[in-house]
């Protein structure tokens, strides 16, 4: 057992093993990499209780690099405060760690200057592939990063850049949503979004919510924005007389907290004034009043499949770019339990 510091042995060198176990350092370098099968077992023991003695610790970095692998894969996160982000991204870690990768993460806070640093960063670290859920304003970067190496794109597409997309189901996911609402008797309906910010799949969702509407004469549709004008936006929605029973329909779990807490401020009777049902699937949904009905996202096996893309390109697949659509799942609560309790 050695006493060591922290400090010294992160100080520690090859050269310093070699000379404390009598060899060459050709043969230290063989030790810790993949040739000590080279080595006798009488040199193998000196090196090893050298090493033991010192407290050195090899660079991993420098040996992945000098091998031309590092084993790292990045992750590029919009938000890492969003639930659904960070549910993905344990999805993708979990993955990682049973092939033997590591996972590094940056979250660009919605910033395009955060982006633009991270982008950079990630490639500092050569990374042998990329996972992007992001804003995806720097395309350039973006495009530039996919000639180097695999990268998967995570929920929201990059126009113009051929890689493969792993996400929901979002037509699906509204037809759903419309589906459950119209049979529990609503008829005007109000879909809170955060806003569009150029994020392709909440452009998506708004579009398929738009194409619903146009499709069923009986019902109304109208969608808000989070944001400080949202409190008087559901204030006009519960205002009209002539439209039939109301529900809200929210895009995503952030969507989902704003429109519930603007809707206590107003003194809402939930959920007996107005219905609600929200994409993703959180913790805090069953505990607002009688429980807020989910469409649930398979997050974790988004991240996984995100994962396993990315491995697949690793290992030489060259196929065209693919695109893993996964449907929701309806978990029903008491925030839709429609008119007259059924």
């Amino acid at each position: 057992m050695n006493d060591f510091s922290a400090a010294q042995r992160s100080r520690v060198t090859m050269l310093d093993v070699a000379e404390r176990a009598g060899v060459s350092k050709a043969s230290v370098s063989r030790f810790i990499g993949d040739d000590r099968a080279l080595l006798s077992d009488a040199i193998a023991l000196r090196i090893k209780q050298a090493i033991s003695e010192l407290g050195y610790r090899p660079n991993q970095m420098a040996r992945g690099l000098k091998r031309g692998r590092t084993r790292l894969i990045g992750m590029l996160v919009a938000d890492i405060r969003n639930p659904y982000s960070i549910a993905v991204m344990h999805g993708v870690e979990t993955a990682c760690r049973a092939h033997g990768y590591s996972l590094v993460v940056c979250n660009t806070d919605r910033d395009d200057e955060q982006e633009r640093q991270h982008l950079a960063l990630l490639r500092s670290y050569n990374i042998e592939g990329l996972i992007v859920n992001t804003l995806g304003h720097h395309r350039d970067e973006l495009h530039e990063l996919r000639r180097e190496m695999p990268l998967v794109l995570v929920d929201r597409k990059v126009a113009g850049l051929d890689s493969d997309m792993v996400g929901l189901n979002n037509p699906q996911a509204v037809e759903m949503a419309f589906t459950h609402l119209e049979q529990r008797g609503y008829r005007n309906l109000l879909m809170v979004t955060e806003p569009y910010d150029g994020t392709s799949s909440r452009i998506e969702r708004v579009s398929s919510f738009q194409a619903q509407i146009a499709q069923h004469s009986g019902l109304n549709g109208v969608v808000v924005e989070t944001g400080d004008h949202l409190e008087n936006d559901l204030q006009n929605f519960l205002n009209k007389t002539d439209a039939g029973p109301r529900a809200l329909f929210c895009a995503n779990g952030v969507a989902a907290l704003a429109a519930t807490q603007a809707l206590r401020a107003l003194g809402v009777r939930l959920f007996e004034d107005v219905g609600l049902i929200a994409l993703d699937d959180l913790d805090w949904y069953p505990l607002v009043g009688s429980g807020i009905t989910a469409l649930a996202q398979p997050t974790q096996e988004i991240g996984a499949r995100a994962f396993e893309c990315l491995l697949k390109r690793l290992r030489g697949d060259d196929d065209l770019a693919r695109v893993l659509d996964f449907a929701p799942v309806l978990i029903e609560r008491g925030s839709t339990r429609g008119i007259g309790g059924v």
